[in-house]
């Protein structure tokens, strides 16, 4: 088959892939430039030097990029909490109506109207709008795809039963309530919904599209995440890794500083906690240096440093989807994990065989203690998930899978006009065709 035209849009170019969802956009992609004509369109970072920087990288992998002179406003400050409050009287999610930009949408018409596109590739759910603003009733006719990292709805409604504010509680319901709707609409729409995991491609067939949905998981680069036998695993030295500003992180976070590590330091004087992620908040940074044997470690260019000299990789999710990546990182590295069910959710990995897994803080605090008696132990079970990544997890094997995927959508025909012409009250009127 010849090589397709994609055109993929997302909320900046993943580079540098410092957070979860830009690592697996990256290295799919750049693994998908090889056979395929990609453009990619995003805002510009928040750091005009990190876009100019990524666009190069991205030249040289042959991918041409648009880049919208508009980075994303930041998540703090008076600013941010009046878009909260304007969101109010949308219909939208707030991240959807956030992301979708008159300038963006304006630059995918334009670009439609110069250039044949085979594929349209939402790589996060909300950028589905750009598509529908762009051509209104002409999307019946596109073949597009939208890449589900998170079924985004069912993390609001696990915020919301964590949320102990009832005015904050009663903000997550309304966002739950309203990406619920835009979900649907968005999964039920595109040419092929695609998951991240069985689990939650399930959840999508079930709650919001009865009709095919399409998997690729999440992957590590296993030549790059490798076992380094010249440095010395300190089994008192525990890890938390993730970016610091998505929620479910700062939950977890959170979590660990209250409930967890200090009655783990109570017992264990010598023990030590590393949290390495970008961009944390001010609050976060003023937390944990007031905390002992609490290290903040933000932006940093290589993880895996931090994976080769820990003891155990803590992942205490209680909010999420989609799966974690680092996780995935960690056993590639030989790192022990411990985490929750919902932590370890979609991936094929078995508790006490692959990696450890604790329900509540107090069985964390019982599991850390234990993990300090046995070390070798450890060190062995994340040998044998290692062993098992190699076969399951492979970025090489997920970009096959998903180009697979796209030469099947291209080929395909697109959405039936009936399919197209349920009507969806909580969207705005759909624009004129193209």
């Amino acid at each position: 088959m010849p090589p397709l035209r994609v055109a993929i849009l997302d909320e900046e170019l993943p580079y540098p892939p410092t957070s979860g969802k830009r690592i697996r956009t990256f290295e799919l992609l750049r693994r998908l430039a090889r056979r395929h004509h990609l453009t990619f369109f995003a805002h510009r970072h928040a750091d005009p030097a990190e876009t100019l920087a990524a666009q190069e990288v991205f030249h040289d992998l042959g991918i041409r990029t648009i880049v919208l002179e508009r980075p994303l406003p930041p998540k703090a400050g008076p600013a941010f909490y009046a878009r909260l409050a304007r969101n109010l009287l949308s219909p939208l999610p707030y991240s959807v109506a956030l992301h979708a930009a008159p300038a963006y949408v304006e630059a995918v018409r334009r670009f439609a109207l110069r250039h044949p596109v085979d594929l349209w590739h939402c790589e996060w759910t909300p950028y589905a709008y750009i598509l529908r603003a762009a051509f209104g009733t002409g999307l019946r006719r596109l073949r597009w795809t939208v890449m589900a990292h998170n079924v985004e709805s069912r993390i609001w409604q696990r915020l919301a039963d964590v949320e102990r504010h009832p005015l904050k509680r009663w903000y997550i319901r309304q966002q739950h309530a309203k990406y619920f709707r835009f979900e649907q609409w968005a999964y039920s729409h595109a040419t092929l919904p695609i998951a991240v995991s069985d689990t939650d491609a399930r959840l999508i067939r079930e709650q919001f599209a009865d009709r095919p949905v399409a998997v690729v998981d999440n992957g590590v680069d296993v030549e790059t995440f490798r076992p380094q036998r010249d440095v010395d695993r300190d089994p008192y030295r525990l890890l938390f890794l993730g970016s610091l500003d998505w929620r479910p992180n700062l939950d977890a976070v959170e979590l660990l500083l209250e409930r967890i590590f200090p009655p783990v330091l109570a017992r264990v004087p010598r023990a030590r906690l590393s949290i390495v992620g970008r961009r944390p908040p001010h609050w976060l940074r003023q937390r944990c240096a007031r905390l002992p044997n609490v290290h903040l470690v933000p932006d940093v260019p290589d993880v895996r440093p931090f994976l080769a000299s820990c003891g155990l990789l803590l992942v205490p999710l209680r909010v999420g989807g989609g799966t974690r990546l680092k996780i995935l990182e960690a056993l590639a590295c030989e790192t022990p994990v411990l985490t929750t069910p919902l932590g370890a959710e979609g991936l094929d990995l078995l508790p006490d065989e692959h990696l450890l897994l604790a329900n509540t803080p107090e069985d964390f605090v019982s599991a850390i203690l234990d993990a300090f008696h046995r070390p070798l132990q450890l060190q062995d079970m994340a040998a044998h998930a290692r062993l098992h990544i190699l076969q399951r997890y492979s970025w090489n094997l997920l970009a096959q899978r998903l180009d697979l995927l796209w030469q099947q959508t291209a080929s395909a025909d697109p959405q039936p006009t009936d399919s197209l012409a349920t009507p969806a009250p909580f969207l705005p009127p759909a624009p004129a065709d193209l």
